[in-house]
């Protein structure tokens, strides 16, 4: 039973908050239109590619639709328990989340529906791959739904916000700069991926808030991030390995060894930001800047 609305308490609404700050964030870099995107002229470049650079880019963006649609459909039971913890300005942040997850669900298809590419694409759902998306991700949500502990808190976000957004994505992100943009093709994909990198960047800052105010309330949590970080990362190499299927370079050139080296570069810097929590008081954490979470 509610005893009190916190918005109406000598409380109010804690707008000095990092949660609080990612909200007006979101309100005034997160509303955009997938519809507006024009793809005209990557329609005109996907003809132009080579079978090998097709492939590669076809696989990447097929993982990633898939990938936005899982997290979208996932999503739901973390919003649920910050809620039912009464956390308001994380809960009003956390509406941003599931709303910028279904725009780029959409944003990928409407993509691929304009590049011609409508037929079944799980074929680029690699074993590492549906490791991480059929399996991981859904019970690590999942099991919010029944086991609200900290420690079941502590897992979902960093499968979520540090392994899938923090590694995975950024390292999906990086391959299409070196690919296509450096190619100088597909002006399109490229706007879309700086809206999704955009909005990414503010998921990353508040799962590693998150995950940093519980580790300064709990901290055994932080070997079990670690634990879990440790337990994910040879995923992210397989994945990469998978999706290079033997090859030194894509069909860019952008080399294998350089996007293994790119993944566990991310998951160093997550690790080392959140062992900063260790050290901090929470009204510090409170108060952590956007800019040393790397929030654009």
């Amino acid at each position: 039973m509610r005893t009190e609305m916190i918005t109406t308490s000598s409380r109010g609404l804690r707008t000095d908050s990092l949660p609080y700050r990612l909200y007006e964030k979101a309100k005034r870099f997160g509303v955009w239109n997938p519809k507006d995107i024009d793809f005209s002229e990557d329609k005109v470049h996907w003809q132009q590619l080579t079978d090998e650079q097709r492939e590669d880019t076809l696989r990447l963006i097929a993982q990633f639709q898939a990938g936005e649609e899982a997290v979208t459909l996932d999503l739901l039971p973390l919003i649920m328990v910050i809620a039912k913890e009464g956390r308001i300005e994380e809960e009003m942040f956390l509406t941003t989340f599931l709303f910028e997850e279904a725009k780029h669900t959409e944003f990928f298809r409407l993509l691929l529906n304009e590049l011609g590419e409508t037929g079944d694409l799980s074929v680029y759902h690699t074993p590492a791959y549906r490791k991480i998306f059929y399996e991981v991700l859904p019970e690590s949500l999942g099991r919010l739904v029944h086991d609200q502990s900290p420690e079941a808190i502590a897992e979902a976000s960093t499968v979520y916000n540090m392994f899938i957004e923090g590694v995975l994505a950024e390292t999906g992100y990086w391959a299409f700069y070196e690919g296509v943009k450096k190619a100088g093709i597909m002006p399109g994909l490229l706007k879309g991926i700086g809206y999704l990198k955009t909005d990414e960047s503010r998921h990353i800052g508040y799962g590693t808030f998150l995950l940093q105010r519980m580790i300064c309330e709990h901290p055994h949590l932080y070997d079990l991030v670690a634990g879990t970080m440790e337990q994910l990362a040879p995923l992210s190499i397989a994945l990469n390995q998978e999706n290079m299927g033997g090859r030194e370079a894509s069909g860019f050139g952008v080399r294998a060894e350089d996007s293994v080296a790119y993944s566990m570069k991310q998951l160093q810097i997550r690790m080392e930001v959140l062992a900063r929590a260790k050290g901090q008081t929470m009204e510090e954490i409170y108060k952590t800047s956007e800019t040393l979470l790397g929030v654009l």
